[in-house]
């Protein structure tokens, strides 16, 4: 794929979590994009294009960010909480539902064309698991919106270089990398992926030339990257 084919303006929530960052690192470098703003509750250090644009805000007030987002072609949305059962489920929904929801309501009314949003497989409104339950809700609440495009990137364990949540995150980066080559057909979605191939889908989706509705699971990622 190439990158630098078509000029766009880009506007990312959740830029300085794991994901996000790898998918800011694709980016910064690529000489076509006109804007990347980033929108965060505190500026992201050592950023040096000219054309990123940080903007602090209350990711709980789209009022706060609402006035930024003028003018962006596509949003990538990486936003969410990294241990979800270490706090309560109100809190979980209030970041990983009705904080993204706010956001993509406000790009919609400000005219971006297409939404990414990362999420996790399984997730299903109809789901017996709370949080993929919440997830698959926001889908859903997300193609009513009508997007010209809505990308849901759907990864099952998200391998990162270091352990960042304790022992059971230890152990899960431990063992999934051995258990990968057991996910065979339809249990392909399942299999892990590094954090950077993560990011770098999600950065290099944008330039993709769809419409409509798509979910991306492991083989979807491994096909952009080509």
């Amino acid at each position: 794929m190439t990158l630098n084919s078509k000029p766009l303006a880009i506007v990312m929530m959740g830029a300085s979590g794991a994901v996000g960052t790898e998918a800011l690192k694709t980016l910064l470098p690529l000489n076509t994009i006109t804007q990347l703003t980033l929108l965060g509750r505190k500026p992201i250090e050592n950023i040096e294009p000219d054309f990123v644009r940080q903007h602090k805000i209350d990711i709980s007030d789209s009022s706060s960010y609402e006035h930024y987002l003028a003018g962006h072609t596509a949003a990538i949305c990486t936003l969410g909480v990294g241990e979800p059962s270490k706090i309560s489920k109100e809190d979980f929904v209030k970041i990983d539902k009705t904080a993204v929801l706010d956001f993509a309501m406000a790009c919609k009314k400000a005219g971006v064309k297409h939404f990414e949003l990362l999420a996790s497989v399984g997730i299903s409104a109809t789901s017996s698991s709370f949080y993929l339950r919440t997830k698959g809700e926001l889908v859903e609440e997300l193609k009513a919106l009508n997007f010209e495009r809505l990308s849901i990137f759907q990864p099952s364990m998200i391998l990162t270089p270091t352990n960042r949540y304790g022992i059971a995150q230890a152990i899960t980066l431990k063992v999934w990398p051995v258990l990968q080559p057991l996910f065979m057909g339809s249990l392909r979605k399942y299999r892990g992926i590094k954090v950077s191939e993560l990011g770098q889908a999600m950065a290099k989706n944008v330039f993709n030339s769809e419409e409509g509705f798509e979910t991306l699971q492991w083989d979807q990622f491994h096909s952009i990257n080509k």
